[in-house]
């Protein structure tokens, strides 16, 4: 059964329009809601035949729940941004940001025109509501009324606008705005929606932190070295971090300001790291008590780069195998673990030796699994210090190393002080 069989069946059980079913129906499934329980929310909103007269329940931001069909509330506008999906095959513009009251913050997204701005004390009657990643999002549609109120709201510490840190960026954010410097930038053609598209890439720092960012329609203010405000970005998750989206309703100007570029990345505990989610750009410092499997002179598929067993590729079945240095390390610190992956170059710092040592090692021995056991020999049990991007996952934490050094000090002396903080 397609969507307009689902929405006449619907309006016909329903007693209510069907195009207006249809509309409301298309735009919860557009947003990953599943047909069936996108049906049960509209049967809840319409009454099960009652036509749509109940009245939505006026409620505090605090107390909207992914389980309500409509609400109404009062709140600030803190962002609005405006971006363009595409929508059953055709672009749509949609707007979308935050919303506060005294209680708390709830994310919108208007499939109407939205002339409001930051600061506004806005009241919406009949908003929809949706469950977006374990939240309820506002949905605000052609049958939520909106107006403006000459009313003050309480909202704490919250910051009306979209000026933000890169540090303090994070997935799901809506109509930010960030004065950075790009560090990296990369020009490429990828096969978009309307086909082959040309997009920039790379990584944004700031004093704060650095981040990576795609530029969907490319800014010619984007280049390297460069001093930027961006305004009306949004923020979406890569590869576990947060990752600065730029798009065509974007605005990119040169600042007058150099914006610093931090060459430092913020300094955690592995269990402060992991419970962040994810982090592009962090450094940690543990104790090296294990070499996972799959470590040393490993053998990769030449089509798409994953180790192989066996000579065989989980994609590419049978393969002639490229030989590689790879090095997984299981970090403890005493708060947390995760593993940290070293690349070709810094296992060759390690091992003491590059490819071409690795083989001839693996030769003469006549077994690969030697140049694991000498990373091992030489790592486990002392303490290091690395830095790179962490990403965490249902199979656990990993962070891609970048830097990778022993830590100065006496170790007795470290362990003897951690005795002595833990005592206190």
């Amino acid at each position: 059964m397609n969507l307009e069989e689902h929405a006449e069946e619907l309006a016909s059980d329903l007693g209510v329009d069907k195009e207006e079913v249809k509309r409301d129906l298309e735009n919860l499934v557009e947003y990953s809601v599943p047909v069936d329980e996108a049906k049960g929310n509209l049967r809840r909103k319409y009454g099960d035949g009652g036509g749509g007269d109940a009245t939505p329940a006026s409620k505090d931001v605090a107390d909207v729940e992914t389980g309500d069909s409509n609400v109404s509330v009062t709140a600030v506008v803190l962002t609005v941004g405006k971006r363009s999906i595409r929508y059953q095959g055709e672009d749509q513009v949609i707007y979308e940001g935050q919303l506060a009251d005294g209680t708390g913050r709830i994310d919108f997204t208007s499939w109407v025109e939205f002339e409001y701005e930051p600061g506004d004390t806005l009241r919406l009657g009949n908003a929809g509501v949706r469950e977006w990643e374990g939240d309820p999002e506002l949905n605000i549609g052609q049958e939520t009324s909106v107006e403006t109120v000459d009313e003050s709201l309480d909202i704490g510490a919250d910051e009306v606008g979209g000026d933000r840190g890169l540090a303090k960026l994070a997935p799901g954010d809506r109509g930010v705005n960030v004065e950075v410097t790009p560090i990296e930038v990369e020009s490429k053609v990828i096969d978009g929606r309307d086909g082959e598209t040309e997009i920039l890439s790379g990584v944004l720092a700031d004093e704060t932190a650095r981040l990576p960012f795609t530029d969907w329609d490319p800014h010619p203010e984007v280049e390297e070295g460069a001093s930027v405000r961006v305004e009306n970005a949004y923020v979406r998750e890569f590869r576990g971090a947060p990752s600065v989206n730029i798009s065509e309703f974007s605005t990119v100007r040169a600042l007058e300001r150099t914006v610093e570029a931090t060459e430092s990345a913020p300094s955690l505990d592995i269990g402060e790291a992991v419970d962040s989610g994810g982090l592009f750009d962090v450094e940690v410092t543990g104790n090296v008590v294990g070499v996972r499997d799959g470590s040393g002179l490993v053998e990769r598929c030449p089509e798409c780069g994953r180790v192989t067993q066996g000579g065989q590729c989980r994609q590419h079945g049978a393969v002639d195998v490229e030989d590689d240095l790879r090095t997984k390390l299981i970090f403890d610190d005493g708060t947390g673990t995760l593993t940290v992956v070293l690349d070709d170059e810094l296992t060759a710092e390690v091992y003491g030796g590059g490819l071409d040592e690795a083989r001839e090692h693996a030769r003469d021995a006549m077994d690969r699994e030697v140049v694991a056991d000498a990373i091992r020999e030489t790592l486990v049990g002392r303490e290091f210090r690395t830095r790179g991007s962490l990403s965490v996952d249902d199979f656990g934490a990993t962070l891609d190393a970048s830097e990778f050094a022993e830590t100065d000090g006496d170790p007795a002396a470290r362990a003897e002080a951690l005795l002595a903080e833990v005592g206190e």
